[in-house]
């Protein structure tokens, strides 16, 4: 391998444990994540095994407590073992996102009983969770969801449809939001429902561009029964349980597109080095060296800012503003870099012999999940100027 080849990302970690800790994650995303990642896209197969190994690693529950099963975690740190894992295998860092963003509820809104009674599996006991906020009809327009609980006796029965859900129909347990009330945001409470309830069941799943190893579908509630004691919060609070999720997971997604720009330029890196051209490394064209240099510089820039970002959430202090930028930025800097990358190798990185490609189309969704980057930048704009006066 060429002397200059990329190097692991020098991290900034708080702790010696925290830098023990992404050590590990390194070695696990080195032998059992990154070997298989392409053959697994290009086959579909979602890796449930890597998920398991995860959890028992101690790696599923990272932000949350320790009482519960969880890492303790800082989110500075937990988001770099994101970046680390998404590098890997976007599948995987996303998944483990995802299922954080599934346990934020419970471990944020539930009371003592209910986190006793929940958290330590889904934490560390190889569970695996979904988050259910969009539906057919309402993704950006989250508050006019239509998926009803009604209540019956000491149950609530849930009837209706959630889309685009990751993990759809192989997660263990889903973070529900439904219609409980009226219309708008007041009207919506938050349900733990497991994933063998009955009444419900999964679409086939979305054929999509990228992430083909990542199941994403359709789930159905026909009267599913559920206990009031897994409601999460009180009734008519899981819109603002939803909100306080999201801002967490937008890091989680930025965090993700890093770690994909990141791959992507250690690939295009490696190979401007490596190839030649009229009898020099094509690294050695100004041209070239030029998009490396914008390519290696957003990714420091969405790095910073979504550390940042975490920092703020470990302060105790608001990060809403800091969370839409991040993910805005991050997300927009991957698909750049990305496409980038497809270019420094010509021919090769539209072929599929070259990871190059297949992180590129996995770095679109990013750009859309969680909030697209235009309900990003209404975000960013409601806290600089206020509300839109229409």
């Amino acid at each position: 391998m060429n002397d200059r080849a990329p190097q692991p990302v020098d991290r900034q970690l708080p702790t010696e444990e925290s830098r023990d800790l992404l050590a590990l994650v390194r070695e696990i995303a080195q032998r059992e994540i990154r070997p298989v990642a392409a053959e697994g896209e290009d086959a579909g197969t979602f890796p449930r095994a890597i998920f398991t190994l995860l959890s028992e690693a101690g790696l599923l529950g990272l932000p949350y407590a320790g009482e519960y099963g969880g890492g303790e975690q800082p989110y500075e740190v937990y988001l770099q073992v994101l970046e680390e894992l998404a590098a890997a295998r976007l599948t995987v860092g996303l998944g483990v996102s995802v299922h954080s963003l599934s346990c934020h509820g419970l471990a944020g809104y539930g009371t003592e009983e209910q986190r006793k009674a929940h958290l330590p599996a889904m934490l560390g006991g190889g569970l695996l969770g979904a988050y259910c906020l969009s539906e057919p009809a309402s993704g950006s327009d989250a508050a006019s969801l239509t998926t009803k609980a009604v209540r019956d006796g000491d149950d609530w029965i849930i009837t209706g449809t959630k889309a685009w859900i990751t993990h759809g129909g192989v997660a263990d347990f889903y973070t529900v939001l439904a219609r409980t009330g009226g219309e708008g945001p007041k009207g919506i409470t938050a349900f733990l429902v497991p994933g063998d309830a009955e009444g419900l069941t999964a679409a086939v799943p979305e054929k999509k561009m990228g992430m083909k190893g990542s199941p994403t579908a359709q789930l159905h509630f026909d009267g599913v029964r559920v206990p009031d004691t897994r409601r999460i919060g009180e009734e008519g609070q899981g819109f603002t349980i939803a909100l306080a999720a999201l801002d967490a997971g937008r890091l989680g997604i930025a965090a993700c597109a890093i770690g994909v720009a990141q791959a992507a330029l250690d690939e295009a890196l490696t190979y401007a080095l490596d190839r030649k051209q009229f009898g020099h490394p094509i690294a050695d064209f100004q041209g070239l060296r030029f998009m490396l240099a914008d390519m290696a510089t957003k990714i420091e820039a969405g790095r910073a800012l979504y550390l940042a970002a975490a920092r703020l959430r470990d302060a105790g202090k608001p990060f809403s503003r800091q969370a839409a930028m991040a993910k805005l930025f991050c997300t927009d800097a991957a698909m750049a870099v990305t496409t980038d990358a497809v270019q420094v190798l010509g021919g090769y990185g539209y072929t599929a012999d070259f990871p190059v490609e297949r992180l590129m189309r996995e770095a679109k969704v990013l750009q859309i999940v969680e909030g697209t980057n235009q309900i990003q930048r209404m975000v960013i704009a409601r806290h600089l100027a206020g509300p839109e006066s229409r």
